[in-house]
């Protein structure tokens, strides 16, 4: 009878030695997991803000082109409020076709940004959507790891 305790006893010690192995592994694979969203969530990050200074950059040279198209003086646009800026704008229009252009032009531009806008709207989402599912696989991963380790 005491050898078969003691066989009971080795097989439930190789049985739980299997299943600790198991665990370590599940728990480094989950690691493996954390590591990499975290890898792709720096990675989008740093694209995000590459995009986004690349965009200002852009904003800014397009806004210092169109004052020196209009030769329009920075000193002017900051003491004058919006609302003067575009009443001065609509008196040097001369005529409906002018102003029609003026229309038009300032819709596509408008069109333009609102695409832009839903554009970087949606990689927000997306980029949200991508650490939400990353931090959920983590959150799992360890919930694994410390319910194997009190069993």
């Amino acid at each position: 009878m005491n050898q078969d305790l003691t066989q009971q006893w080795l097989t439930e010690i190789q049985a739980l030695k299997q299943q600790l192995v198991e665990l370590r592994e599940e728990r480094d694979t989950a690691w493996e997991s954390a590591e990499k969203w975290r890898k792709l969530y720096n990675t989008e990050s740093e694209q995000r803000r590459s995009d986004a200074q690349l965009s200002q950059q852009a904003i800014a040279s397009l806004k210092l082109e169109i004052q020196q198209m209009r030769g329009i003086d920075e000193g002017l646009i900051n003491e004058t409020t919006t609302d003067e800026v575009i009443q001065g704008e609509i008196e040097n229009l001369y005529s409906v076709e002018e102003l029609r252009d003026k229309l038009i032009t300032t819709l596509k531009e408008r069109d333009q940004l609102l695409q832009a806008l839903k554009t970087e709207q949606e990689n927000h989402a997306q980029t949200r959507n991508n650490l939400t599912t990353a931090l959920g696989d983590a959150i799992d991963g360890l919930a694994k790891e410390k319910a194997g380790v009190r069993e």
